[in-house]
């Protein structure tokens, strides 16, 4: 088996690993192992310290490719975080004693804070989420009469 072949199947078994062992980092070693072997492929007279550089170098030269393209890729919205989950949304005050509010959202019971005066039984809406709290508001109701 020629070195140029050797380079491949070993990229080939690097990319293969990926899979097994998720990180996106085998994926670059394993494409620079490729490379240096269809380089090999081309120049099959390279000496070992050659190959060795021509791996380093093409291996690095597919991680600044790498990062250059995520600094490309637009930001994920935050998708389930707690924030994005309860914001907006309605409540019931299930438990107003102390410095801290018991409010039921949903199916869910989250400890909150108000700036304004809040009673047992008041509706709330959400402002925002700092850490495992989330910020309220009382909603005003229109008296019935």
């Amino acid at each position: 088996m020629t070195p140029a072949l050797i380079w491949i199947l070993a990229g080939l078994v690097l990319a293969g690993a990926e899979l097994i062992v998720p990180g996106v980092f085998l994926i670059w070693a394993g494409l620079g192992a490729v490379s240096t072997g269809l380089v090999l492929l081309a120049w099959p007279g390279l000496s070992f310290a050659a190959t060795v550089w021509v791996f380093v170098v093409v291996q690095a030269a597919w991680i600044v490719l790498a990062l250059a393209l995520r600094r490309r890729r637009p930001q994920a919205e935050a998708l389930n975080t707690p924030a994005s989950l309860v914001e907006g949304r309605f409540g019931v005050v299930i438990e107003a004693s102390g410095p801290l509010l018991r409010v039921r959202i949903g199916d869910s019971d989250w400890w909150g804070t108000a700036d304004d005066a809040v009673a047992e039984g008041d509706r709330v809406v959400v402002l925002g989420v700092d850490g495992t709290h989330v910020r309220l508001r009382r909603i005003e109701e229109p008296h019935a009469g």
